[in-house]
C-alpha cells in the first residue's frame, strides 16, 4: 500500500472511531449509537401540552405543525412522513413541509426518527420514553420492544465483540414469526 493510501486509511478509520463532532450540511453532531435530539426531550401527556411547550420556546404553531403533532398522537405505531402528509380524513400536507416540521420537532425533543429496513424513516413521539424496535424485512412489520428486553443481547455483543449496541435509530432487522413460518422457518 502506498504511503498516501495508508495515510488516508489511517485517518478515515480514526475519524470513524473519533468522538469529536462532525459537520454535515452545516450541522454539527456527535456520532452516537442512538439518536438524541439536539434539545432536551420534552415530557408531555397530550398534543396540547406539546404545542404549548413549543410556543413557550418561541416556535410558531402553524396549521401544518398542529396537524402533524395531532397525527403523531393518534398514530398507533411509528409512521413515515408520507403517511403523515396524506393524513387520515384531512387535507393532505405538502411532503416537504412535513419533513421540515418533523426536523424542527426532532430538534426540540418531541419526536425522533429511526430506520426500519429498506422502507422510509419512521417517526415516533419521545415523550413516552425511549423505545427500541424489531423490524421484519419481508412484510415491514415493526415491533416495539422494551429496552430491558434486549439487555442480555446487548451484554452478549459487548462481551464477545466489545461493541456497545442500541436499537433505537436502527432496529434489529429480521423476519417476523408470521413471515418465518410462511417461509418454512427460513430466516434468510
Amino acid at each position: 500500500m502506498s504511503a498516501a493510501c495508508e495515510e488516508v486509511a489511517n485517518s478515515s478509520s480514526e475519524l470513524i472511531r473519533s468522538r469529536s463532532p462532525l459537520a454535515f450540511a452545516g450541522k454539527r453532531f456527535l456520532p452516537n449509537l442512538t439518536f438524541q435530539s439536539t434539545g432536551p426531550t420534552l415530557q408531555f401527556e397530550d398534543a396540547g401540552a406539546v404545542l404549548r411547550r413549543l410556543r413557550e420556546r418561541g416556535l410558531r404553531i402553524s396549521t401544518a405543525r398542529r396537524v402533524i403533532v395531532n397525527y403523531l398522537f393518534e398514530a398507533r405505531a411509528p409512521v413515515s412522513a408520507q403517511e403523515i402528509a396524506t393524513g387520515l380524513d384531512r387535507t393532505p400536507l405538502d411532503l416537504a413541509s412535513v419533513y421540515r416540521n418533523l426536523e424542527k420537532l426532532e430538534e426540540h425533543g418531541v419526536v425522533r426518527h429511526f430506520h426500519a429496513g429498506h422502507g422510509p424513516g419512521r417517526y415516533v413521539l419521545v415523550g413516552r420514553g425511549e423505545r427500541e424496535y424489531l423490524a421484519c424485512d419481508r412484510c415491514g412489520a415493526i415491533k416495539e420492544v422494551h429496552r430491558s428486553d434486549l439487555d442480555a443481547l446487548r451484554d452478549e455483543v459487548q462481551h464477545r465483540f466489545g461493541y456497545e449496541v442500541g436499537f433505537t435509530h436502527f432496529p434489529m432487522v429480521g423476519r417476523c414469526p408470521r413471515c418465518a413460518e410462511r417461509d418454512g422457518g427460513k430466516t434468510t
